[in-house]
């Protein structure tokens, strides 16, 4: 018998508790259980350096508190944890750490905005809390098929979720193109968090010309301010700068010489 390896993350011991207790009895499931991200995140990496990695991790669509650690088949513990990871930003890591692991958000009720966002970071299901026990188990083993659950009446407000949101990327990334790549460049550092005096000396550009090509950048993205003009280009994928140093391929002026 081919055995499933289920990880319930969820801050509310209780619901954990008999979720964990409920798939253990059946035959070919082992359960494990953990009450934060953080705690997740250690008993994944343990499981994957003893080779026993999980298959399908049930995620609490409003994880993010302070409770425990991780312990098997059921109870979970209190105790100090390093940080808090909500439940979308754990679907995020998980898929991307181990993409081998399917991710199902458990939720206390429908959202098509934050469906969609699980969706978006990887997950592969959501599915209400009060759903029945045979009910999730169909859905546990349908995405191990790489089938992909919603409630019916949330489907057609994820796909106007999904299709909203690739047109704002669709029209941030035209308006990024229309950048010179210089003005790329400083787009990029602007990312990244760097001020105009940060950026000049980084470009080896004068503070007065990157001033010029921060406006440019901001009047040809059509925004006001520094933080609007980075979250467009974070919808639009753009990336931070590397701040070890220039970019391979950088063309940089020194002293108004191009090198």
């Amino acid at each position: 018998m081919v055995r499933i390896r289920v990880l319930v993350v969820d801050d509310h011991r209780i619901f954990a508790e008999s979720l964990a207790a409920a798939l253990a009895a059946e035959p070919d499931v082992d359960v494990f259980a953990a009450g934060s991200g953080p705690a997740a995140l250690r008993c994944l990496e343990r499981a994957a350096s003893e080779g026993r990695r999980f298959d399908v991790l049930l995620v609490d669509a409003d994880l993010g508190g302070h409770v425990p650690g991780a312990r098997p088949a059921a109870p979970v513990r209190e105790g100090d944890e390093d940080g808090l990871v909500d439940g979308i930003s754990l679907v995020a890591g998980v898929r991307s750490g181990q993409p081998g692991v399917r991710v199902v958000v458990l939720a206390e009720k429908d959202d098509p905005r934050r469906a969609a966002l699980a969706l978006g970071a990887g997950a592969s299901g959501w599915v209400a809390k009060d759903c029945s026990l045979s009910r999730l188990l169909n859905v546990i083993r349908g995405v191990l098929r790489d089938e992909t659950h919603l409630p019916p009446a949330l489907l057609t407000g994820v796909l106007r979720e999904l299709t909203a949101a690739r047109k704002h990327r669709t029209e941030s990334e035209v308006l990024v193109e229309s950048l010179t790549p210089r003005e790329r460049e400083v787009l990029r550092c602007m990312v990244a968090g760097l001020g105009r005096k940060a950026v000049a000396e980084r470009l080896y550009l004068s503070p007065h010309t990157v001033r010029t090509h921060m406006q440019n950048v901001l009047g040809k993205l059509g925004v006001h301010s520094t933080l609007a003009a980075v979250a467009l280009a974070r919808r639009a994928g753009v990336g931070p700068a590397d701040l070890d140093g220039p970019s391979a391929g950088d063309v940089v002026e020194r002293g108004g010489q191009l090198a």
